[in-house]
């Protein structure tokens, strides 16, 4: 992949006021390090500068970026405007949780070049938000959705969690419900996982917490995707929604796509020329490797053909776009079986997945490797 292709770049900002027990995202609750973390970020930002020639997205994600305040984002963007090339038409995302946001701060981000905002919301029932530790209530979402509104972001994305132990049907249809009321341009809607290394990972181990039934899971997933594209949103990744092709996350369709992006900070991922690369998986860490005038780096590898092209099928058919014909080439008998069984549709370049395709995407490349 030719470096001259506009890049996506991600700022992973490792800060929380709490862990949330679900969550395997590296960050940590020292909000005392932020500072030197600008710093050191300041520095790995000039490590770059030159290495990709433009990026037409920004994600600035975590951790809970909005423990940063208006001045500190503005800080980070005139970082980047200085030293890389970010086009001006350039969808800069900003994840933000609820009980952070102020009309101050949303106005100082808006200046600060961000024209998009991903909400978390998980839900819209309190006893639910209380079951996943969040930090925020339903009313303050709904209160900064509106303000968000009111700021005068044009381009909202909340995020929903489904499978949360003791949820239903019904009380999943009214989060859905209530976020629609919003008119968000974009929807997230995640199944609750449980990772290894988390607290509920932990509980899981201990018998404590059990996961989703396959069922429960399937009924969920389709009940979601059915009600959202009879309102009219596009089924465009298994977990995501669109109003329309010009809400699809620019960001996020780089990594199912292959096209070269950026990571900075603490456990960033990068990927350029089939070699990915990350960072260390510490804060302090990474400050102190920037500061000494090294790097953060923490390993590399180059994907080899057979890597890339594993990669190719599992991210590709995840989405609505699928895969290039000639990635199944030579598996007639597995295509006739997909199509017999409702997973795929098969056109005269693409195979893509159905919605009951999306639901076993993860499986599906599996089918391609004999």
């Amino acid at each position: 992949m030719s470096n001259d292709i506009a890049a996506g770049l991600y700022i992973h900002v490792p800060f929380c006021i709490r862990k949330c027990p679900y969550c395997d995202f590296y960050s940590v609750t020292d909000r005392s390090l932020i500072s030197d973390w600008l710093t050191a970020f300041r520095q790995e930002v000039s490590l770059y500068e030159g290495r990709f020639s433009s990026f037409d997205s920004l994600y600035i994600g975590g951790g809970t970026p909005t423990l940063l305040n208006g001045s500190q984002v503005t800080a980070v963007m005139e970082s980047l405007w200085s030293t890389v090339s970010l086009l001006p038409d350039s969808e800069i995302t900003l994840e933000t949780n609820p009980d952070d946001l102020t009309q101050e701060n949303l106005a100082l981000y808006r200046q600060a070049g961000v024209n998009r905002v991903s909400v978390g919301a998980q839900s819209f029932h309190d006893e639910e938000l209380r079951y996943l530790r969040r930090r925020h209530t339903a009313r303050q979402t709904k209160q900064a959705l509106s303000m968000i509104r009111a700021a005068g972001f044009d381009n909202v994305s909340v995020d929903l969690m489904y499978g949360i132990p003791g949820q239903t049907e019904d009380s999943w249809i009214k989060s859905l419900e209530c976020a629609l009321s919003f008119d968000p341009e974009h929807l997230s809607c995640y199944q609750l996982t449980i990772g290894e290394g988390t607290v509920y990972g932990e509980m899981a181990a201990q018998g404590r917490m059990v996961p989703l039934e396959e069922e429960k899971e399937r009924r969920f997933f389709l009940l979601t995707s059915e009600l959202l594209t009879e309102r009219g949103y596009l089924h465009y990744e298994v977990s995501n929604f669109a109003r329309s092709e010009s809400y699809f996350s620019r960001h996020n369709r780089k990594y199912w796509q292959h096209v070269p992006y950026l990571g900075l900070g603490p456990s960033a991922h990068s990927f350029l020329n089939s070699t990915r690369w990350w960072n260390t998986r510490s804060v302090t860490e990474y400050c102190q490797r920037l500061a000494q005038g090294g790097s953060p780096l923490a390993g590399e590898e180059t994907l080899s053909e057979e890597q890339y092209f594993l990669e190719a099928l599992y991210l590709g058919l995840r989405t609505r776009e699928g895969i290039d014909k000639t990635l199944a080439t030579g598996h007639d008998c597995i295509l006739d079986q997909l199509q017999s069984a409702g997973l795929v549709r098969v056109t005269e370049e693409r195979i893509i997945p159905t919605r009951e395709g999306l639901l076993v995407a993860d499986s599906l490349p599996l089918l391609f490797t004999n």
